[in-house]
C-alpha cells in the first residue's frame, strides 16, 4: 500500500509517520511519499520521519519529492495538509479582522475565509492530478478551512472525506478519565466542522456525558475555552471553537494585546525543525504537542483503513468525519458538508441518522452553512462582490461597513495568490 502526503513538509508529519508506525496492524503500509515544493524542510522531515520508522521497525520505504504528480503516481490514498502562503499569510489572516473588531483566526470567520480564497483553487488543481496518476486513490482533507475545502473536492467529483482531530482529541481525554480506549468513546458530535457540539458521551452503552460535566466540568471547560457554568446548563460540550462565537469580545480583547498565533507556531515550527536535524532525534518530541495536531494519525490511519477496508480496519465504530448531509440535518441542503459520525468503507464514509439539533445549535448551524456555499462560490469564481456577500453572510462579521472594509483588505493582502484579484 502506498500513501501520499501533500505538504509533506509540514512539522505535523513526524505525528503522521508516529500513528503510521505504532498502528501497523491497522494499516498495513508499504510505501510514504511526502511531497512539498520546500527542499529543505522536505529533507528535513523525510530524514526524522525515516528514523521514526527505523526506531519502531517498521519496514515501509518512505521517499520525499516536489515532483506532486510522481509522488501520487499509483497512490492508495493522499492526505492533504498544506498551508498557501505558509505562517506570514496566516499572520495576514489574523491580524486584519482585528482592526475592524472582528476575531483574528485561522480557520474561523474572516481568517478561515481569507485561507479558503487561497486554498480551494491550489487543493481542487492538486486533485486533479491526483485524479490523472493515482484514479482509484481517496483524498483525506486535513486542510482548513476543512469543511469548503471537502465540500469544494465534492462539488467537483473527486472522492474525499474531511477530516479532524478535535473529535479524537477528546475521546482521549474521556478514555483517560475512565481509564478505556478512545476507541470504545462514541460520541454524539454534530455540526459543521469547527463548530460541533457533543451531546453523547457513551462507552458500554452509557451516557457518561452527565457525570463528566459533574465531575469533570472544571477540565473539560479549560478545554472547550468556554465557562463550566454554561457547559452545565446546557448540557453539552462544544467544541473550542465555540469560543469564538460565545465568547467573542472577550476574546478580541486578549487576542488584541497578544503576538498572533502565526508568530507563535512560527518559533515553535523552526525549533521543531532544528530538533529533527539532530540525526540521533528518533522518536517525537514533546514540543510537537504544542504546534497542534494531537491525535491526527490516529484518525487519518482509523480512516484510511476504513476507506480501503484494511483487515485491521475499525469495525462497526463510527468516526466522526467531514461528509455530505444528505438528510442527517434537514434545515441544510443535502450537498452541505457536516462534521458527524459516520459508517466508512470502500463506498466512501456516509453520515449516520441523528437526533434533532435543538434550535439554539441549527440557527447557528444554518447560518454558517449559508456563509460556507457563499464563501465558496468567491473561492471558485472570485470577485470582490462574491467576498464582501460572504464576510456580509458571516455571524462574526454581518455588518455592511466591516465586510465591505475586510473585503478590500483581505484582497488587497492576499492579491499574489488570488490571478482575478490581479486583473
Amino acid at each position: 500500500m502506498k500513501l501520499a502526503i501533500v505538504g509533506g513538509g509540514s512539522t505535523y508529519t513526524p505525528e503522521l509517520v508516529d500513528g503510521f508506525a505504532r498502528l501497523r496492524d491497522t494499516l498495513p503500509l508499504d510505501e510514504l511519499v511526502l511531497i512539498d515544493p520546500d527542499a529543505e524542510r522536505l529533507r528535513l522531515v523525510g530524514d526524522f520521519g525515516k528514523r521514526i520508522l527505523a526506531r519502531q521497525g517498521h519496514p515501509a520505504r518512505l521517499t520525499v519529492t516536489a515532483d506532486l504528480d510522481a509522488g501520487v503516481e499509483g497512490a492508495s490514498a493522499v492526505l492533504l495538509q498544506l498551508r498557501v502562503g505558509g505562517q506570514a499569510a496566516r499572520h495576514t489572516d489574523e491580524t486584519i479582522p482585528l482592526d475592524c473588531g472582528c476575531v483574528g483566526q485561522e480557520t474561523t470567520g474572516a481568517g478561515g475565509f481569507a485561507k479558503a480564497l487561497r486554498t480551494v483553487p491550489t487543493v481542487l488543481d492538486i486533485a486533479e492530478r491526483v485524479a490523472r496518476h493515482a484514479p482509484d486513490a481517496w483524498l483525506v482533507d486535513f486542510t482548513n478551512p476543512v469543511g469548503i475545502v471537502t465540500r469544494a473536492l465534492l462539488d467537483a467529483g473527486h472522492k474525499a472525506v474531511g477530516l479532524c482531530n478535535v473529535a479524537r482529541g477528546l475521546q482521549h481525554t474521556i478514555g483517560d478519565w475512565y481509564g478505556v480506549d478512545a476507541d470504545r468513546v462514541h460520541l454524539d458530535h454534530i455540526g459543521l466542522n469547527h463548530l460541533t457540539w457533543v451531546r453523547r458521551a457513551v462507552v458500554e452503552g452509557v451516557d457518561l456525558l452527565p457525570e463528566i460535566l459533574d465531575k469533570h466540568g472544571e477540565a473539560l471547560a479549560r478545554r472547550c475555552r468556554l465557562p463550566v457554568d454554561m457547559l452545565r446548563r446546557l448540557g453539552v460540550a462544544p467544541s473550542y471553537y465555540l469560543t469564538y462565537y460565545y465568547g467573542h469580545d472577550e476574546v478580541l480583547a486578549e487576542q488584541r494585546g497578544a503576538e498572533s498565533r502565526a508568530h507563535a507556531v512560527a518559533a515553535i515550527e523552526r525549533e521543531l525543525l532544528e530538533m529533527y536535524a539532530d540525526p540521533a532525534l528518533d522518536t517525537k518530541p514533546a514540543l510537537l504537542e504544542q504546534r497542534g495536531g494531537a491525535y491526527y494519525s490516529e484518525a487519518a490511519v482509523n480512516l484510511i483503513a476504513g476507506l480501503l477496508e484494511c483487515r485491521g480496519a475499525l469495525q462497526d465504530v463510527p468516526q466522526i468525519v467531514n461528509v455530505r448531509n444528505n438528510g442527517v440535518l434537514p434545515f441544510l441542503p443535502d450537498s452541505a458538508v457536516i462534521e458527524a459520525p459516520a459508517a466508512v468503507n470502500a463506498r466512501g464514509a456516509t453520515a449516520l441518522p441523528a437526533a434533532p439539533l435543538d434550535p439554539l445549535y441549527a440557527g447557528l448551524v444554518a447560518h454558517v452553512s449559508a456563509y460556507e456555499e457563499l464563501a465558496l462560490q468567491a473561492a471558485l469564481h472570485g470577485g470582490l462582490d462574491r467576498v464582501e456577500q460572504a464576510l456580509l453572510a458571516h455571524p462574526l462579521i454581518g455588518q455592511a461597513t466591516t465586510a465591505r472594509t475586510l473585503a478590500a483588505d483581505l484582497v488587497a493582502a492576499n492579491r499574489q495568490y488570488l490571478p482575478w484579484a490581479r486583473g
